[in-house]
């Protein structure tokens, strides 16, 4: 079954007190089912969320097949072709259950401008003047939600905590002990060598004195 429908959220605060609301209309124009459903409190960005998951649920119920979708948010529209990235991770996580949500089903999504979008703005409004949900043929039963997300650690990569690698100091080797010096031998005494005698001088013929005494 092919359904057209048209989305819109927004808060009085942002955050504050919001809605979200979505109609729903066979491709002749007429409302299968329409709900304004009210948020204590939201961003307007989190209401648009809102408005896009309750759409996808409510027309999941109805047996809808192939979905034509208006909204007036120009971000929820490019965020969810992927054009847009989702950095706040609130948006993100709820991202993550809107695209569960829309397996097994045909979706085109567009952004159109607000005045084209009058239904379900004007459905949100009631409900934030109302502060509850409204509505015709509305969603009783809700499938059960993810387990909210834990906020990824600083430290935290590729969704796998990482710690600081902390390398221990290579192991200085102790110094070798030192050698106690040996004794150095004793030096064994010096043989006592003869002095060599210097040789007499050798004498030669007396000579006779001539000047002595007669």
């Amino acid at each position: 079954m092919q359904v057209k429908i048209n989305i819109d959220g927004g808060s009085r605060g942002n955050p504050g007190p919001g809605a979200a609301a979505y109609v729903i209309c066979s491709l002749d124009g007429k409302i299968l089912a329409q709900e304004g459903y009210y948020l204590p409190h939201c961003t307007n960005n989190q209401a648009e969320y809102t408005a896009l998951k309750l759409a996808l649920i409510k027309a999941k119920e109805l047996g809808a097949t192939e979905l034509f979708i208006q909204s007036d948010s120009q971000l929820l529209v490019k965020q969810y072709l992927g054009e847009y990235k989702i950095k706040h991770p609130d948006l993100a996580a709820r991202m993550a259950y809107i695209r569960r949500l829309a397996a097994g089903v045909i979706i085109h999504i567009e952004h159109v401008l607000r005045h084209l979008n009058k239904a379900p703005d004007a459905l949100a409004n009631k409900a934030m003047d109302a502060k509850q949900s409204l509505g015709f043929n509305p969603i009783i039963h809700f499938p059960p939600e993810e387990p909210p997300q834990q906020p990824q650690a600083e430290n935290t990569v590729n969704g796998v905590e990482v710690t600081p690698v902390v390398r221990q100091p290579a192991e200085t080797p102790a110094p070798a002990p030192k050698e106690e010096p040996k004794p150095a031998a004793q030096a064994k005494p010096a043989k006592k060598t003869a002095a060599k005698k210097k040789p007499a001088p050798k004498k030669g013929p007396t000579q006779l004195d001539l000047f002595g005494d007669l």
